[in-house]
């Protein structure tokens, strides 16, 4: 999803060069430095990884930390090793601590990570934090990490085992339709709290680092500055899809942090923030969902 909206977006602008699984294997260090000296990049934008929603991350969070560390690990010190001196490493709004509602760059590393997703979340923290020490260390360096909200929009995944909140209540209300528009069930009690910006934003952030690079921050947070509860999501969904069949709550299943807000403060003194409304980005992701079945 995520590198796809950015190879759409940053081509109007720049020479881009999309990698796909099928065309190098991240996991494997030596193919990846090879791929690297063979496109010779300005500026590297580290994309990619192994995603999933709670369930996924609760039952593999070691695969999330090994595959999501290596990956980074390999693609970081890749472009260091070529000497790529410009790298944007996208992070996750997950290597906050669990017990803050709201989510300010300094307080990274402050307090314990929520266990659903801890796996993801460190080996984020780590690829963030070898960034750091590397631009720290090596003054030809500059690589530098956006902290996204959670992000939806074209090209998400629709599945049951690797989709977030807004891709499964599109794949729920839809599969509900199909059926004559039973209720749909949505986990816990629909109260908790979530961020979820529409993914052509961050890719307005991204282009203006690249063309702000020496007065764009270090560590980013990039995300709306407001939430949403659970069930106002689904509400927001079962609008723009036409489904007025109710809703039911599991509240036996795990709901993960009560809320994840970031505060975007240091990105609008940067001079961006977020435009694309709730109602426009899930018509979009909606269109996709249907387009592609």
């Amino acid at each position: 999803m995520v590198g796809g909206a950015l190879i759409r977006g940053l081509q109007r602008h720049h020479d881009v060069v999309g990698v796909r699984r099928d065309d190098v294997d991240l996991l494997d260090a030596k193919r990846v430095r090879t791929f690297f000296q063979r496109a010779a990049p300005d500026l590297v934008v580290h994309a990619a990884g192994r995603v999933g929603g709670i369930e996924a991350n609760r039952r593999a969070n070691s695969g999330f930390l090994v595959e999501n560390t290596l990956i980074g690990f390999n693609v970081v010190g890749a472009a260091r090793d070529v000497g790529v001196s410009a790298l944007l490493n996208l992070s996750s709004s997950c290597v906050f601590p669990r017990d803050r509602e709201l989510l300010r760059e300094e307080d990274l590393l402050t307090g314990l990570l929520e266990p659903t997703n801890q796996g993801y979340a460190l080996a984020k923290i780590s690829v963030m934090y070898l960034c750091e020490a590397l631009s720290a260390e090596e003054p030809s360096i500059s690589y530098k990490t956006f902290v996204p909200c959670n992000l939806y929009g074209p090209g998400d995944h629709y599945d049951e085992t690797r989709s977030h909140l807004v891709p499964s209540a599109i794949r729920k209300i839809d599969a509900a339709l199909s059926r004559g528009g039973s209720p749909v069930a949505i986990w816990g009690d629909g109260t908790a709290r979530r961020e979820f910006m529409f993914v052509d934003d961050l890719v307005t952030a991204v282009q203006r680092a690249i063309e702000n690079w020496k007065g764009t921050p270090e560590i980013l947070n990039i995300g709306l500055g407001h939430d949403h509860t659970v069930s106002e999501y689904y509400e927001a969904v079962a609008a723009v899809m036409g489904y007025t069949g109710g809703f039911v709550y599991e509240k036996e299943r795990p709901v993960g942090m009560r809320r994840k807000l970031l505060d975007v403060t240091r990105a609008e003194h940067w001079g961006w923030r977020s435009t694309t409304s709730l109602e426009a980005g899930l018509r979009a992701t909606v269109a996709d969902c249907r387009g592609s079945r």
